[in-house]
């Protein structure tokens, strides 16, 4: 579905994303069941008062348990007291934008672990951007790689299925010139 011209407060009833940035995207004043609140709501009309619905509690504890991060007995625990890998933890579209950056590769695994396991489960339409090629290659049907703003090379489901870090350096280089340090150990 084509939501260019669709207004931005109707478009975000359709689009989650992932920040970067660990600060972006979450309300640091409010408690991580707040956060979650205010995310299931997204793109509902608001009303003066946003109260809990029975069984919202336990729903959202199950949801952060599958995490294994021990957030299930932090819910109402202020987003800004978490750490930046605790905050990075249903949209339609799901956009990631470097989505374990601040976190430690154990963690990082197990974030993109699950959260495929999501995309699969509900069918998300999702676009992770990372400089890890080997998450890249693992993740995701289409691979887009671009360089300075342009895309190099846009790779089927097919292609994609057959490619290695090696070709994709390779590629890099083919239409940089060099490949920087961050690209090579990605």
């Amino acid at each position: 579905t084509d939501v260019t011209r669709v207004s931005e407060y109707k478009r975000a009833k359709y689009i989650g994303r992932v920040f970067q940035d660990p600060l972006k995207g979450t309300a640091a004043g409010m408690q991580v069941e707040e956060n979650l609140l205010l995310a299931s709501r997204r793109g509902e009309s608001r009303r003066l008062k946003w109260a809990f619905s029975a069984g919202d509690h336990e729903k959202y504890r199950d949801m952060v348990a599958r995490l294994d991060l021990g957030l299930e007995d932090r819910l109402g625990t202020r987003i800004g007291l978490l750490s930046g890998g605790q905050r990075q933890k249903k949209p339609d579209i799901l956009l990631l934008d470097e989505p374990t950056a601040a976190l430690d590769p154990k963690t990082a695994s197990k974030v993109l672990k699950i959260t495929d396991e999501i995309v699969t489960e509900q069918h998300l339409t999702t676009l992770m951007i990372t400089h890890n090629m080997r998450d890249a290659l693992k993740y995701g049907n289409r691979l887009i790689m671009m360089n300075s703003g342009r895309i190099i090379a846009d790779y089927t489901p097919e292609e994609k299925k057959n490619l290695t870090i090696e070709d994709l350096l390779k590629k890099f280089e083919e239409t940089s010139g060099t490949v920087s340090d961050r690209v090579a150990l990605g």
